[in-house]
């Protein structure tokens, strides 16, 4: 019976081989940072801004996936931004690294009515590995397959592409993620996908009440969809913004419901977030209670955003305009 569990175990490592460049999404683009989900937010807003996040997934059970990234955009000219991201992820026994570099153009499709088209570009650059190192022999499997004799590693380039529209405080962006596929004869796996290929899609509405400037409600939706095994999930999230009448310091709070679209009433997560920007330094937390079968292991994946907004000149062309007024806290 080990040993199956054994085979199991390495089998699903393996197979999750093929699925590098496919790192989780939860709530880090929530933390004010849309630059997460797309290219096409680079060098949106009067700030360079900085995002540190740190996940750690399914807490409580041994070995549990987490990750780390840093993001940064700003604007280069009038119409133009660029963005960085490093990250660093841990999957059992599987590890990526990797780095995207990415491009923005903003344009105006009508000023008068504050319609905005932008169009974005990212080229990812992956290291996978297997730690094979920690695969150790037991009573039951004395001698490891002679066939595991390196580490499995592999480097790879790809490319994502999408656009964005606002209207006012409406925005939806489009994603396509890993446009180029691979070659799966280095794997000799029958079930290795040779597409890498996922969509993004995200938009939402910044409503602020007439009576109160300093407040603003944002309902939005996160889509994902991957094209190897036609799996899907929405996140469904609400937030609340609370500014600082002097100086543009804000606070929010929020919450996001996550579900499969073939499973809407049987979600996956759901959880409280929320965050500050005080004299540029920003924090926030999200908490996302799992709610299927793996409920009664671990307490939930938890995800701390810190951050900096450095003073960037504005823009003359309303094109980098945000949907939200922390696009212009400085």
């Amino acid at each position: 019976m080990k040993k199956n569990i054994l085979y199991l175990l390495f089998f699903i490592s393996y197979i999750s081989f093929g699925q590098e460049l496919n790192l989780p999404v939860w709530t880090q683009y929530l933390a004010d940072n849309d630059f997460v989900v797309s290219p096409t937010y680079a060098g949106i807003g009067d700030n360079l801004k900085i995002r540190a996040n740190g996940l750690t997934q399914w807490v409580g059970i041994k070995n549990a996936p987490d990750n780390q990234s840093l993001y940064a955009d700003f604007r280069i000219s009038n119409r133009s931004g660029i963005g960085v991201s490093a990250y660093n992820d841990r999957n059992g026994n599987t590890r990526q690294k990797g780095l995207k570099l990415s491009f923005a153009h903003h344009l105006i499709l009508d000023f008068k009515s504050k319609q905005y088209l932008s169009f974005g570009l990212s080229y990812n650059i992956n290291s996978f590995r297997l730690d094979i190192e920690n695969f150790n022999t037991t009573y039951e499997i004395p001698i490891l397959d002679p066939a595991i004799t390196d580490d499995r590693g592999l480097n790879n380039s790809n490319f994502d592409a999408g656009f964005l529209y606002r209207w006012d405080n409406f925005y939806f962006s489009f994603n396509a993620n890993n446009l180029i596929g691979k070659n799966t004869d280095i794997f000799n796996a029958i079930n290795e996908p040779g597409s890498l290929l996922n969509y993004q899609i995200y938009s939402g509405y910044v409503i602020t009440p007439k009576r109160n400037k300093y407040v603003e409600f944002e309902p939005s939706v996160f889509f994902q969809f991957f094209e190897s095994d036609r799996r899907s999930a929405t996140d469904l999230n609400f937030k609340y913004r609370m500014f600082n009448r002097r100086n543009g310091d804000y606070y929010w709070i929020g919450a996001s419901y996550r579900f499969l679209n073939d499973q809407v009433m049987k979600p996956l997560n759901l959880g409280p977030m929320a965050g500050i920007l005080y004299n540029k330094l920003y924090f926030a937390y999200s908490y996302q209670m799992t709610l299927n079968d793996l409920s009664g292991f671990n307490s939930g994946t938890h995800v701390v955003t810190i951050g900096l907004n450095l003073l960037q000149s504005a823009s003359n062309c309303a094109c980098t305009r945000g949907s939200s007024q922390s696009y212009y806290r400085l």
